[in-house]
């Protein structure tokens, strides 16, 4: 869907214009549409409460009064659904393009201006998100062009930007709901590089697995040798404008489908395994915004990308494999994959990019769920900084994060037997995502600011919350990891 801004006059030709309402005030309809005496009556206005009718005269042809309950309780997410609220419902009348106005008292809630019109503006197209790419004969969407009608400058790039977010959350859910003989590693790779031409500012390299296997890349490696697929690691570069005030750098889980290996998993929900590379989707939809979005950090993102199948070169449990940082590991679980895979891209970003600030993002454990819910993701951050703008970066944009424990004898846990680590710590421990992010700490210099966010809750099966929800892909983490460069200090 396409989102533009215009300034708040006179109203134009239009088959709809949505109006939104707080509780107890009567809507403000713009002079020029003349609907029913009796339209409004009644109506309460509460939360993404609707009522349309169709105008009596004047140049919008259907009124839409949207509710966003009680004014002094809106908030970013209020205003959010309630943009998803008018653009499905426009797309249920069948209309092909519609008027949103924002009056001015409308845009002095949650903060002003530009924080109503970048809410709006993401919740209409992400809201509007469809998936279609399996599809022989795709469904076009009836309702292709929304116009935000408000005050003043600020409110028009406001618009401009929640779109641009908005767009690379969309991007980031088309990566993670393609099928995995669609999304392969390979794929994946040249989604990142179709990325840089977006920009000038970015570029990206892949690296194969003779390259891999030259800087020591055991770990990943012996994840990719069951499956014919090559792996691939996507090394992505942003450049600021002005001078960079720091350098950041994004890791993400590529495991573009993960049977298990040879600790396969059970047959029920396997396909949902193509969201095992929901981690690099992120890091991608963060790239795919940066395009548009200008931050003051030099930003790269690192990408392992593999499968995870089983034939006859597969690893087999108790096998013995080598990171690129020397560390011996023993895989007592096939299935715990995705930290070998990490662990690998980790060492490479220490030594290649040597970045002041690491997040990696994956869909790493199923504990997480257990402990969070579908609706948070968990985070281990090294600095009670990070944890605190990552935290306030997720209330901003909708993606909650909650901080975890990781101490030292949750480290001592996963020391191996027959190599330096195993790949899954013992039953008696439990704390499974925090075994996770353990294993992991080992391949970060002590030294580096750096959280890992387990989003396996967060990636897909979500709640419905109009502008995210539902068995597909949720595109968490893109809008989060621009959210954190905005307001990181």
């Amino acid at each position: 869907m396409k989102v533009t801004a215009k300034d708040l006059g006179k109203l134009e030709k239009t088959p709809l214009v949505v109006v939104f309402v707080t509780e107890g005030v009567r809507p403000q309809l713009p002079a020029e549409a003349k609907v029913p005496a009796a339209f409004a009556k009644d109506y309460e206005a509460k939360p993404r409460a609707t009522r349309t009718t169709f105008a009596s005269s004047g140049p919008a042809e259907r009124v839409l009064l949207v509710g966003l309950g009680a004014a002094k309780k809106v908030d970013v997410e209020g205003l959010r659904r309630a943009g998803a609220t008018a653009a499905k419902t426009a797309e249920g009348l069948g209309v092909a393009r519609a008027v949103l106005r924002v009056d001015d008292k409308i845009a002095k809630l949650a903060g002003g201006p530009e924080v109503v019109g970048r809410a709006l503006s993401e919740g209409a197209v992400m809201g509007s998100y469809r998936y279609s790419h399996g599809k022989s004969k795709p469904e076009k969407p009836k309702c292709a062009q929304l116009a935000l009608h408000g005050s003043g400058a600020a409110f028009k790039r406001a618009v401009k930007k929640g779109a641009a977010l908005a767009e690379s959350n969309c991007f980031t859910r088309d990566l993670q709901n393609q099928a995995g003989n669609q999304m392969t590693p390979s794929a994946l790779a040249a989604a990142a590089r179709k990325l840089a031409t977006r920009s000038p500012r970015i570029t990206t390299k892949v690296m194969d697995e003779k390259g891999m296997r030259t800087m020591g890349m055991g770990l990943l490696l012996g994840v990719s040798q069951g499956s014919t697929q090559p792996a691939k690691l996507v090394h992505m570069t942003y450049k600021p404008k002005g001078r960079s005030k720091g350098k950041v750098c994004f890791v993400g889980k590529g495991l573009t489908f993960d049977a298990g290996g040879i600790s396969i998993k059970p047959s029920a929900k396997m396909d949902e395994m193509r969201y095992d590379m929901s981690g690099g989707a992120a890091v991608l939809g963060a790239f795919h915004a940066l395009a548009s979005v200008d931050v003051p950090y030099e930003v790269h993102g690192v990408v392992a990308c593999s499968e995870n199948l089983i034939d006859g070169n597969a690893t087999k449990p108790g096998d013995v494999h080598k990171g690129m940082n020397g560390t011996t590991v023993e895989i007592n679980n096939t299935d715990a994959e995705g930290r070998l895979i990490l662990a690998d891209a980790l060492t490479y970003t220490g030594k290649k990019i040597k970045p002041d600030t690491i997040i990696d993002l994956a869909t790493l454990t199923g504990a997480v769920i257990v402990g969070l819910g579908h609706e948070v993701s968990g985070i281990f951050p090294t600095t009670d900084k990070l944890r605190d703008e990552l935290v306030a970066a997720g209330e901003s944009v909708g993606e909650r994060c909650w901080p975890l424990p990781l101490f030292d004898m949750h480290k001592e846990g996963m020391k191996g037997k027959s190599g330096d680590l195993s790949n899954i710590g013992s039953p008696a421990m439990g704390a499974g995502s925090t075994q996770g992010a353990a294993f992991l700490s080992y391949f970060v210099d002590d030294d580096t600011e750096w959280c890992h966010i387990d989003i396996a809750g967060t990636a897909w099966n979500t709640a419905d919350r109009g502008w995210v929800g539902g068995a597909l892909g949720s595109g968490v983490g893109a809008r989060l990891l621009i959210e954190y460069l905005e307001t990181r200090r």
